[in-house]
């Protein structure tokens, strides 16, 4: 059966082609009765609108894309789904793309999504980006793009961020809080600012309860798995007996980091206490349970397509857009991974 057209409603009912789009889209300045005879008709010959057509006449496709390094991440499905449920609420299809920590992966998904004509793009960046010309190029063509979670400072554009510095402070003041005084970092690789700020929040509160920094107890990971984690906390235990304190950079390295220490019989969080980072559903089922900083990761996608949104209706009107960064909040979450807060 061939698609039907507004030009077949019109020639059934003897309207104009302008007329029927108007009752369609329930203009008030056409009589009730018009409007409901096209309506009519086009519920029984099951119309529906072409929307390409539709958002070439208003210059605008109704999609975004949405680059991430990783899709299997607990943390980016729930930013996808996030992005994905306040998209739908604006009538707006997502395309997600992975980068997989690739910076030529990377910008090759920002081309093939401007070759999609799409409205505006939601991106965190790859562990592997240390230059932002790919992105100013989509920006200088007046596509709007959005940074959330890994982001760059060097890119002028709006953002949706945690305080990372700040979250990472937190968490290593409440080991020290509990009793730990020599406690390891696991980092991330040494570009993406959340690494950084994540290290440098870590150090700050060393710093201000008089501990002394110790750069032997910072161990650099080469990827954010548990299987890192695990590795790593074999090198811990081996090169330092006297560590009370692990603060993981993810989730999954933590419960890595769990694992190692129970083959070694080390008693958690007695003898050394471990932190993680983002409140994933696993930190409650792991044996012990799993303190964390809690990242709202479902929030942070929803509001950085809110952002984008808003962004584009700037840019639709013609005006320069004034770069916006919402900051989501975050707070740890004690559970038995790590000691009770001391009481002085």
């Amino acid at each position: 059966m061939p698609k039907t057209t507004l030009k077949k409603i019109a020639e059934i009912l003897g309207l104009s082609i302008a007329t029927v789009s108007k009752a369609l889209k329930d203009y008030p300045d056409l009589n009730e009765n018009t409007k409901k005879r096209v309506k009519d008709l086009a519920s029984s010959l099951n119309y529906q609108p072409n929307s390409l057509a539709q958002g070439l006449r208003n210059k605008e496709s109704k999609i975004i894309g949405l680059i991430l390094p990783e899709i299997v991440h607990h943390f980016f499905s729930n930013v996808i789904s996030g992005v994905i449920k306040a998209a739908e609420k604006r009538d707006y299809l997502v395309i997600p793309l992975q980068t997989n920590e690739s910076f030529e992966q990377e910008k090759n998904s920002l081309k093939r999504l401007m070759d999609k004509n799409v409205d505006g793009i939601l991106l965190s960046l790859s562990d592997k980006t240390t230059q932002h010309k790919h992105i100013k190029n989509v920006i200088d063509r007046g596509i709007p793009v959005v940074l959330f979670d890994k982001i760059s400072k060097l890119v002028n554009c709006s953002k949706v961020i945690i305080n990372d510095k700040v979250a990472a402070f937190n968490a290593t003041q409440y080991l020290i809080d509990t009793g730990c005084k020599r406690i390891a970092h696991i980092r991330g690789d040494l570009k993406p600012q959340t690494t950084i700020d994540r290290f440098n929040g870590y150090k700050k509160a060393l710093l201000d309860n008089d501990i002394p920094y110790d750069k032997s107890l910072v161990y650099t990971c080469k990827n954010l798995s548990f299987k890192e984690g695990y590795r790593i906390a074999k090198e811990i235990i081996e090169d330092h007996d006297d560590v009370d304190g692990i603060f993981a950079f993810t989730d999954l390295m933590a419960v890595g980091v769990l694992k190692r220490l129970n083959e070694y019989k080390i008693d958690v969080p007695n003898q050394i206490s471990v932190m993680g980072f983002s409140d994933w559903f696993l930190t409650k089922i792991t044996t012990p349970t799993l303190s964390t900083v809690h990242q709202p990761e479902f929030e942070m996608g929803q509001k950085a397509f809110e952002l984008l949104y808003r962004d584009i209706g700037v840019n639709k009107k013609g005006l320069p857009i004034v770069p916006e960064i919402i900051e989501i909040p975050t707070y740890v979450v004690p559970r038995n991974s790590t000691k009770r807060i001391k009481i002085t």
